[in-house]
């Protein structure tokens, strides 16, 4: 609906003895358009004056009752015309280059001769149709936001409460599945302890009535021959050899009491896949999880067929000798491609994560501090003596090595991290891939002394991840 305002060129015929009656023949008589009051939604109809005196009546003419009330509705006019204050001439063009109100003399001879001028009546309507415009941009504008308000929030609504039903529910069932899984396993559990405990009950009570007996027959035999020695004449002590061979033998018949594993709580009693899971899961995943953010490799036992990054995260392995070999340090490993953690664990719960992803052969795992560290022998060799733990990879096969024992794992996928979990309290260390939370292996037995982080590499590179 916008009008493109109408330039005038101002030229002074010299036919015409005043210069107001030349520019006023020439200016174009524009009717002004319809304009919307969006607020009401009334029409209001602005027309120029029509007489044929133009700019007389422009001057001197009283204007039509429609057009006074229309231009104070409207708000573009209020009050009586203005007059030039150098011509003391109606102010009824407008003045494009200096974006104000000029006579007809300022743009014939004036201060914006020269300059891009427009008939008032034109300039006002370009300036009404372009505020009907804005306003209908702004009702449809207005519109659209209704609309949206309406119909799309209110759809947004309705379909968040659907949702958020279904994830109440999700949780709800997911947990209210656990929760019974983990009831039923603890009672299965606590079960077979109290089953366990009353066989090795039963087991120290048959121990106990059989050597109580047998302390009460030795007891009696000895008190039988300390009797026969002290007070048998030694004629009749002679001939009572047989008799006292006898109860000798019947002594010795009694036979040495020696404890059994019978006589101990089996320890795989309490042990559950999903036990170990859920805890495992709490521990790694929970709102207290526990990492060793700390834990970097100790550069005076990293092999000379390494070599350690400068955060001291990565071993490398090189695949030549370097000619200068570190200097000789007795932490330091000489022969295997070993490296030790810095931080010793004896207490509390770690976790930590090592990138493999880049190694096709590798093992992580812990170690005591008194692991060999010298030689080609196995007391040196992660994994095959009865002071390191470690899972291995080798040419796609992967299993868990300890005191030269081989546990094969079946992966579903290689893993590219691999996480382990030592948590001091219960003797565990655990392996798991933190990628997706499965656990590859666990071990529990009792540590003896403080454990080290123990890694070994002889294919690119493996990183600790903080």
């Amino acid at each position: 609906m916008s009008q493109e305002l109408v330039t005038c060129e101002l030229i002074c015929s010299s036919t015409s003895s005043k210069p107001e009656e030349s520019l006023r023949s020439r200016a174009m008589d524009c009717e002004q358009p319809i304009f919307s009051v969006l607020s009401g939604g009334v029409k209001v109809e602005v027309g120029a004056s029509s007489d044929g005196g133009g700019g007389d009546g422009g001057r001197g003419g009283a204007a039509s009752p429609a057009a006074t009330t229309s231009d104070t509705e409207s708000g573009i006019f209020s009050g009586e015309c203005e007059l030039c204050v150098e011509h003391e001439s109606e102010l009824d063009w407008f003045c494009g280059t200096e974006q104000k109100l000029i006579c007809s003399h300022c743009a014939i001879v004036g201060s914006c001769h020269g300059h891009a001028v427009t008939p008032l009546a034109t300039r006002v309507t370009a300036v009404r149709n372009q505020l009907v415009d804005v306003c209908e941009k702004m009702q449809l504008q207005a519109l659209r936001i209704e609309r949206f308000i309406n119909q799309t929030l209110t759809a947004k609504e309705l379909k968040l409460q659907a949702a958020a039903n279904r994830a109440r529910e999700q949780v709800l069932a997911q947990v209210s599945a656990a929760r019974e899984a983990l009831e039923e396993e603890e009672q299965r559990l606590l079960e077979e302890v109290h089953r366990e405990e009353e066989r090795v009950e039963q087991c120290l009570l048959t121990q106990r009535a059989h050597w109580s007996q047998s302390l009460a027959s030795l007891s009696q035999t000895r008190s039988r021959l300390v009797h026969t020695l002290t007070h048998t004449p030694d004629a009749q002590l002679v001939t009572s050899v047989q008799d006292i061979a006898e109860r000798v033998e019947e002594a010795e018949g009694v036979g040495e009491p020696c404890d059994t594993e019978q006589l101990n709580l089996n320890p795989g009693c309490s042990d559950s896949k999903l036990l170990r899971s859920l805890w495992a899961t709490a521990v790694l995943l929970g709102p207290n999880a526990y990492g060793s953010p700390n834990l970097k490799f100790d550069d005076r036992t990293v092999s000379p067929l390494l070599s350690l990054s400068d955060d001291l995260c990565t071993l490398t392995f090189l695949h030549k000798k370097p000619r200068n070999s570190p200097p000789y340090d007795p932490a330091r490993f000489d022969s295997w491609p070993n490296a030790l953690g810095s931080l010793s664990m004896s207490s509390g719960t770690h976790s930590w994560v090592v990138d493999v992803g880049q190694s096709g052969a590798f093992k992580v795992g812990v170690c005591y501090a008194s692991l060999e560290r010298k030689g080609t022998g196995n007391e040196a060799r992660l994994g095959y003596n009865t002071q390191s733990w470690v899972l291995s990879h080798y040419d796609g096969d992967y299993s868990f090595f300890h005191a030269g024992k081989k546990v094969p794992l079946q992966l579903v996928r290689k893993p590219q991290r691999i996480g382990l979990l030592l948590d001091w309290p219960s003797q565990t260390l655990l392996f798991y891939e933190p990628d997706c939370g499965a656990i590859l292996h666990c071990v529990t037995q009792h540590f003896s002394a403080p454990l080290l982080l123990a890694c070994a590499v002889t294919d690119r590179s493996i990183t600790i991840l903080h």
